[in-house]
């Protein structure tokens, strides 16, 4: 096999799609450590900033998703796609890569499509419980669709699925001897339960106000927070910050964020669902409910269903929170309970894999 094989990875649009890619490119230069890699993503998201942070070169396509509602940015979509056909096509000719790999998002779906359109294997990674229209669209000609949950053959082809798991940072696997350095890190205090709150990397606006809501609350209970508030409302939220409430906008230390939790709330995207099944915290999911089919009710509910977690759907917070949540703080066993299960989930070999299949498609 070559020692210096060439990959394009895409994937971006929001830390789901993101880090998955990363965490298969680190793999890949784990095994080839003369491989080139570049990325693809779409200008002015997130991974122009988050790819090149973890050393990898990246180039932007003009492109971006379907809103809802009649927008411009909708009116300008086919334009837009067009576009990104023509500079994927510049780009793949250019880098010459033997396999090109996308973890979904819009950027992803015009960069396999060329490449397979050119006779270069693909391989797709699906993190959900239920894909997303860019991988439906590029399983047709894919070489393998690597997955996360069980019954996914009712989208594609059977033949060429293979159960991975999602790709997780790999300094997640040992977090329990961590715990000391992640309350330094974060200024907690020791003798103090520690709430994580995850909304994702953009942030959740109803997690956001049901916090700022609890906030009397938690304090009373001697709890301390670390609020990942998202991008978005980081200036609304700041003026909580606090020794007992760290208000972040994001959180480039998720070793140490999860080795100082206690008990999580978050959204239930996959990588998260992902990355809290191997952390083995007990968690209360909020999922989101504007998304493709609900897939973050489905991503918990294949969590919950094995009593791995606790979900509380947004219309029912303002119903069911307090007595849920603050049960579970007072309920030492059922937490242990809680982290016992969704350990039983966890895939945490799903990175390696993956490249597993990558590899056997270089030429």
């Amino acid at each position: 096999m070559q020692e210096n094989p060439r990959f394009i990875i895409s994937g971006g649009g929001t830390g789901g799609h993101i880090y998955p890619a990363i965490a298969i490119a680190n793999e890949l230069k784990t095994r080839f450590p003369m491989a080139e890699i570049l990325f693809v993503g779409a200008k002015d998201k997130m991974e122009m900033q988050k790819v090149p942070a973890a050393g990898y070169p990246i180039e932007g396509l003009w492109i971006s998703g379907i809103q809802r509602k009649l927008t411009a940015d909708n009116l300008m979509f086919p334009v837009k796609f067009l576009s990104s056909l023509v500079r994927s096509r510049k780009i793949i000719k250019a880098f010459k890569p033997d396999v090109v790999i996308g973890t979904g998002g819009f950027a992803s779906g015009a960069v396999v499509k060329v490449a397979a359109s050119m006779g270069i294997p693909t391989v797709i990674q699906e993190q959900n419980s239920y894909p997303g229209i860019t991988n439906k669209m590029l399983s047709h000609k894919a070489k393998k669709i690597c997955v996360a949950y069980d019954g996914l053959e009712r989208f594609f082809d059977a033949n060429k699925l293979i159960k991975t798991g999602n790709p997780v940072r790999q300094d997640l696997l040992e977090i329990d001897s961590k715990r000391e350095e992640a309350l330094g890190y974060f200024k907690l205090n020791p003798a103090k339960k520690t709430v994580l709150v995850l909304g994702g990397s953009l942030g959740a606006r109803r997690i956001n106000q049901l916090i700022e809501e609890q906030l009397p609350k938690l304090k009373h209970e001697h709890l301390q927070v670390i609020w990942q508030c998202g991008k978005f409302y980081k200036d609304e939220y700041q003026r909580f910050d606090s020794k007992e409430v760290r208000v972040l906008d994001f959180i480039d230390r998720m070793d140490l964020v999860f080795a100082a939790a206690d008990i999580i709330i978050s959204r239930a995207g996959a990588s998260s669902v992902s990355e809290l099944s191997i952390v083995g915290k007990p968690v209360v999911f909020i999922p989101s409910p504007n998304v493709a089919e609900d897939h973050q009710t489905k991503n918990a509910q294949s969590i919950v269903s094995k009593n791995g977690a606790i979900m509380i759907a947004e219309r029912d917070l303002e119903e069911s929170f307090d007595l849920r949540f603050y049960e579970l703080l007072h309920d030492e066993s059922h937490r242990a309970q809680l982290s016992k299960n969704i350990k039983k989930v966890a895939l945490p070999n799903a990175t390696k894999d993956i490249v597993d299949q990558i590899v056997k498609y270089i030429q």
